[in-house]
């Protein structure tokens, strides 16, 4: 039993440093402009365009379900129209942008996890290679910069019509008065909570992006390496997104209170 777990920590570091040297590798070729700008098009494109409706889904329905629920506890101390406030500073520094790396990474992060682990499988990677090809250059930088573009812009998309809905009900199903809600929301809602999500959606699309280029480009031989390395970056993605969130939430909040 102790060599078995002793097994799994040096996998488990030896996995953070080849992501490292990635990241590493990632941000030279970023110094260089080295970067193919068709294909940085296509993956904002891929990217952004066309995660649109999941995001705005997952926002709009996130934001109706919190709203209703603070209204029915506010109810009870009349506090209706603070409503949209509480929803307001959830979804933009909370909700918002962990909800939508989430969504982000069970589409995104498989889809580079499988298309990498295929190129990897093929041998196509390795083509790269022997035609002086970096595959960090070809293949990397431009996934990982259009998570970086697309996926702040996904969180803002989310966070609006969060809100939006979220005051739909309020006003039309739930009958709270649509000038006092409003008017807390504003009055309630900080810029530092909208710059808070923008910061933590930039770090999250930069996980998921490392996160499926390293399982595609280190999975395993045959159909069934690329079918757990894309399980495995999912299921990384969103863990270290939840956990980097709780630590993102702490020093953005005691730097703020600084400021």
């Amino acid at each position: 039993m102790y060599f078995r777990g002793k097994a799994f920590i040096s996998d488990a570091l030896e996995g953070l440093g080849r992501i490292a040297l990635l990241a590493r590798d990632t941000f030279a070729s970023l110094m260089t402009l080295k970067v193919a700008w068709k294909d940085l098009v296509y993956q904002i494109y891929f990217v952004g365009i066309k995660s649109q409706s999941v995001v705005l889904i997952t926002g709009a329905f996130t934001g109706m379900v919190l709203g209703a629920q603070t209204y029915f506890q506010f109810h009870k101390v009349k506090m209706d129209t603070a409503t949209l406030a509480v929803v307001s500073v959830s979804m933009c520094s909370e909700l918002g942008p962990v909800l939508t790396g989430l969504m982000v990474a069970g589409r995104v992060g498989a889809a580079i996890a499988a298309e990498l682990g295929t190129m990897r499988v093929t041998e196509q990677i390795d083509a790269l290679r022997t035609l002086a090809t970096h595959p960090v250059d070809y293949l990397v930088v431009p996934r990982l910069l259009a998570l970086h573009i697309a996926l702040p812009i996904l969180t803002a998309e989310s966070i609006a019509i969060g809100i939006y809905a979220s005051h739909l009900v309020g006003t039309h199903l739930l009958g709270i008065d649509p000038v006092y809600s409003w008017h807390n929301m504003v009055a309630y809602t900080d810029g530092s909570d909208v710059v808070v999500g923008m910061v933590k959606a930039l770090a999250f699309g930069g996980i998921v992006g490392l996160v499926g280029c390293y399982k595609g480009m280190n999975c395993g031989e045959g159909a069934e390496g690329v079918g757990r390395a894309t399980t495995e970056a999912v299921v990384y993605s969103s863990i270290s997104i939840l956990i980097l969130n709780f630590f993102l939430t702490l020093s953005l909040g005691q730097l703020l209170e600084m400021l």
